[in-house]
């Protein structure tokens, strides 16, 4: 087989639509940074009609012309209407890569459009949305049919071969409400690959938690039918509900199910950045991450029982299905429990001095070294909470970028 499977990861579009929670765009800009890291094929980094994503995004845009972010796209998600199509080229000119979605199912069509369109007008809409976003500069567009899992077979694939013919480079087959098994789905993914002959993307939520499971088996039908597959995840499931289909849980399924040998993941994965970004989500979003969490949970490789401890001691492998070292774990980490000096909102320059020294960073002058300080008091505020290292780096690395994201424009 010579198709393969690709991560495109939603966490900054479908993890921040979570109820109570959410996540300042510093903290989205950290996370396309670890994903690009990570070897993540796309980012869909947010909604570029919204006024207060527009000038993150642009920031997104220029570290994206830095190749700061590469290789990884970034991408933003729109309604499939032309006027939002326009809006969010004018917003973010350079934006290059975008999803369109709009609702195809009879159930969305009744009880969401309330008789304003018809299936057939949605599939006018959505033709007209992709003609205008490939004549304004996009390079791929994906299109998105949400609730498809609840969507006529023939129906979807109508809509699906008029999005190709539009100019379409990916359907999304979104289960919603996380309705499909990974029977149903993998039927349903297989006969709209074979019918339609374009790559699919596998959108699933884990209502009957079964996210990951339904996300692999519908890559596995896309890509038995002779199309590449996407599988949409988000950094510890994070997303509406009961959330989405977890990356780690899903790249590990990949790796190691049985019967998925034969299926090519994106070979641009390090999974050694697992560990990392997993606990940096969970630090942004303020979730702790379950001790039983697959790859990254506290609990993912401890063992009390004497017979497994006698069985992981003799062979690792007796109970432990891959290793912890392959998710960037095993090192120790390192817990101040003396004097600590905090950047925050109301510090000084000698602190700054003190906590930038301390991670190897020197300013040219007084007149820089102050302009840094501005951004980090800045991003205390943005972010309500401490900055991370990683996140004064790219301050002091990227200031613009940083300003840019940060400024708000009621």
């Amino acid at each position: 087989m010579n198709n393969k499977i690709y991560i495109i990861d939603v966490t900054n579009r479908d993890g921040v639509q979570t109820a109570h929670l959410g996540l300042a765009k510093l903290e989205k800009t950290m996370i396309n940074l670890y994903l690009n890291n990570m070897g993540i094929f796309q980012s869909e980094a947010g909604f570029p009609v919204t006024r207060h994503e527009i000038n993150y995004l642009n920031a997104n845009m220029k570290l994206v012309e830095k190749k700061v972010l590469y290789p990884i796209r970034i991408s933003g998600w729109l309604r499939a209407v032309v006027s939002d199509v326009e809006e969010a080229f004018k917003n973010v000119p350079k934006l290059k890569h975008v999803n369109l979605s709009i609702s195809t199912s009879q159930q969305m069509i009744m009880g969401k459009f309330q008789g304003k369109m018809g299936f057939k007008e949605v599939v006018e809409s959505m033709v007209k949305a992709v003609k205008a976003a490939k004549s304004l500069g996009a390079e791929t567009v994906g299109v998105n049919a949400e609730d498809a899992s609840r969507t006529k077979i023939e129906n979807l694939i109508e809509f699906s071969l008029a999005a190709k013919e539009a100019g379409a480079d990916r359907i999304r087959y979104c289960d919603t409400l996380g309705y499909d098994t990974p029977f149903t789905i993998y039927e349903n993914v297989y006969k709209l690959a074979e019918a339609v002959k374009i790559p699919i993307e596998l959108h699933c939520h884990n209502d009957l938690g079964m996210a990951v499971a339904c996300s692999i088996a519908g890559a596995k039908g896309a890509i038995d039918a002779g199309v590449d597959a996407y599988i949409n995840t988000t950094i510890n499931g994070m997303g509406e509900r009961a959330g989405n289909a977890d990356l780690i849980s899903c790249i590990l399924a990949i790796k190691y199910g049985a019967g998925m040998e034969k299926y090519k993941l994106d070979e641009n994965i390090n999974l050694k950045m697992a560990w990392k970004i997993a606990h940096y989500a969970s630090y942004a979003f303020k979730v702790p991450i379950p001790i039983n969490q697959v790859g990254v949970g506290k609990n993912a490789f401890a063992h009390s029982s004497g017979i497994h401890i006698d069985g992981a001691l003799k062979d690792r492998r007796n109970y432990e299905l891959y290793d912890f070292e392959e998710l960037g774990r095993g090192e120790p980490e390192i817990v101040e429990t003396g004097r600590m000096i905090i950047l925050g909102e109301y510090s000084g320059i000698k602190g700054l001095i003190n906590v930038y020294g301390k991670l190897e960073i020197e300013f040219k002058d007084d007149e820089e070294a102050r302009k840094i300080l501005e951004l980090a008091r800045y991003a205390n505020v943005h972010k309500q909470k401490p900055v991370t290292e990683d996140e004064l780096i790219f301050i002091a690395k990227y200031p613009e970028e940083a300003a840019l994201l940060m400024t708000m424009t009621p």
